[in-house]
C-alpha cells in the first residue's frame, strides 16, 4: 500500500458538521496560543499484510480556549475516529476498524500552559482498487 494515512484523516475530521473544519491541522506552525485546535499526527503503524493492508497509529492533540471546551472537542474526535470511522472509504483506502490505543487524557502544552487533551487510536486500512 502507498496510502498517507495524514491526509485522510485530516480531511474526514475536517468534514464533519460539528468539528471546526479550520481547526483541524497536521502543523503547529503558524498557530497562535488560544486558538481551537486539532493537531494530528502520524505517530507509527506497520505493514499487516504485504501490500494490502496497513495498521496506522494517529496521535491526536486538542487544545482548547478552556479545559472543559479541549476535552469537550477532544472526546467529539474520538467518538467520530472509533464510531463512525470504520467501514468508511476515505480517497484510495477503505478502514476497516479502529481501535483505542490512549483515550483523551489531560494534557498541557509544555511551552504555553494552555490546555490540551491527547488521545490515541489506530486504524487498520486497505487499499480500495
Amino acid at each position: 500500500m502507498r496510502v498517507d494515512p495524514l491526509p485522510l484523516v485530516m480531511s474526514y475530521l475536517k468534514s464533519r458538521p460539528d468539528i471546526p473544519a479550520d481547526a483541524v491541522t497536521g502543523t503547529l506552525v503558524g498557530r497562535n496560543v488560544g486558538e481551537t485546535t486539532i493537531y494530528v499526527i502520524h505517530s507509527g503503524g506497520y505493514r499487516m499484510v504485504r501490500d494490502r493492508m496497513d495498521r496506522a497509529d494517529i496521535l491526536y492533540d486538542v487544545y482548547g480556549t478552556d479545559a472543559a471546551s479541549a476535552g469537550s472537542l477532544a472526546y467529539l474526535v474520538r467518538e467520530y475516529l472509533l464510531e463512525r470511522l470504520p467501514g468508511e472509504t476515505l480517497s484510495s483506502a477503505q478502514v476497516l476498524d479502529v481501535e483505542e490505543v490512549s483515550s483523551p487524557r489531560w494534557h498541557p502544552d509544555k511551552e504555553s500552559l494552555e490546555p490540551a487533551f491527547t488521545g490515541e487510536v489506530c486504524l487498520y486500512l486497505v487499499a480500495d482498487d
